[in-house]
């Protein structure tokens, strides 16, 4: 019936150290939690008598008009939920019309992806590396790959701390399975697999060497501050992607849609602000786009989805949560989502 009843049906079929893998955030869980709490805070105010009959939801990307205002945010080890892994997620992500971000840490290479879902958009999502090689070899993976976007993950110079993780003793991916991406990464290699490594010493100066590196648009995942937002326009990153990494970094760091409004101002429409964390419904998506997101990224109801039922079971959720997107869309008043919004949000005065 919605996207949270892909957890519990995928709850009954997967192991459930890879399930709290999936469900686990950092610490005491308080920014995991507050990413879905905040939107139940927020209220729809509909208007009324307004001719709702036309109301399309796609949203233009980067050149790629998407079926809906959604994408698929970077989420590792998908072959944890199903044996087809990211393949299967790529494969339903295109028969929707959205954007996949394959993750750097994926268990399927992203060329491999790109043949399973040949002409679908795709993003790549990096890590960039100490030794600039290997992230060059990375780069150079995604662009042969197809992947038309880099999205580049700036809140990890450590890993987060995952207690349940640490109590499962979950610190490396079962026999048979690897991260892909990171295998054969210099020339002669055969086999070798490379570690992920966060690194404390990523400045915006590496940002500035990437952009030069590459023609592919660059996007930020992570920026959570303002003025890190302008210092991203600044050096002319072409996007935003406002995340806390599903509360799996710091925690006790606020909910992404509260803090959208500032990011929107300090960025006032120079760059596209996409969102992720803790979307769960149409109404999510609405409430994301009238305070300024061009679109939203949905992280682990894909892998809930992708475990309950396979390639079938993200298409069936895509598409639930599209009809939830037109249903909302219809009964706020709006013909689209260019049609959102700050004035679709109640806000209750504040008492003195």
């Amino acid at each position: 019936m919605n996207l949270r009843d892909y957890e519990t049906a995928a709850r009954e079929k997967l192991d459930p150290v890879h399930a709290d893998f999936i469900a686990g955030g950092a610490r005491d869980e308080i920014t995991l939690r507050e990413n879905e709490a905040a939107f139940a805070r927020l209220r729809l105010l509909p208007r009324v008598l307004r001719d709702t009959t036309r109301r399309p939801p796609a949203r233009t990307l980067f050149g790629h008009r998407g079926g809906m205002p959604v994408l698929l945010s970077p989420t590792a080890f998908h072959k944890l939920a199903d044996p087809e892994g990211e393949r299967a997620t790529a494969r339903a992500a295109a028969a929707a019309g959205v954007i996949m971000i394959v993750s750097m840490a994926a268990t399927v290479s992203v060329g491999d992806i790109a043949a399973a879902a040949p002409g679908a958009p795709r993003w790549f999502q990096l890590y960039p590396q100490p030794e600039p090689g290997i992230t060059e070899a990375l780069v150079a993976r995604a662009t042969a790959a197809g992947c038309s976007a880099l999205v580049v993950t700036v809140d990890s110079p450590v890993r987060g701390a995952g207690e349940r993780n640490r109590r499962n003793g979950f610190h490396d991916l079962p026999p048979g399975l690897r991260c892909e991406n990171m295998v054969d990464l210099r020339a002669g290699e055969h086999g070798r697999l490379r570690q992920i490594v966060m690194s404390p010493e990523l400045t915006w100066e590496h940002i500035d060497r990437l952009r030069e590196a590459t023609s592919l648009p660059v996007l930020l995942k992570g920026v959570l501050h303002p003025d890190d937002a302008r210092e991203a326009v600044r050096r002319g990153v072409d996007g935003l992607l406002l995340s806390n990494h599903g509360g799996r970094q710091l925690d006790t760091v606020p909910a992404t849609i509260d803090l959208l409004p500032g990011i929107a101002d300090a960025v006032a429409g120079r760059i596209p602000v996409l969102l992720d964390g803790g979307v769960r419904r149409g109404t999510d998506v609405v409430k994301a786009l009238a305070l300024g997101a061009s679109a939203v990224g949905i992280g682990r109801p894909v892998l809930w989805a992708l475990a309950e039922g396979g390639e079938q079971g993200v298409r069936r959720m895509l598409e639930l949560l599209r009809e939830e997107i037109d249903d909302a869309l219809a009964l706020c008043g709006v013909t689209g989502p260019d049609d959102l919004t700050p004035a679709v949000l109640f806000r209750p005065r504040e008492r003195s």
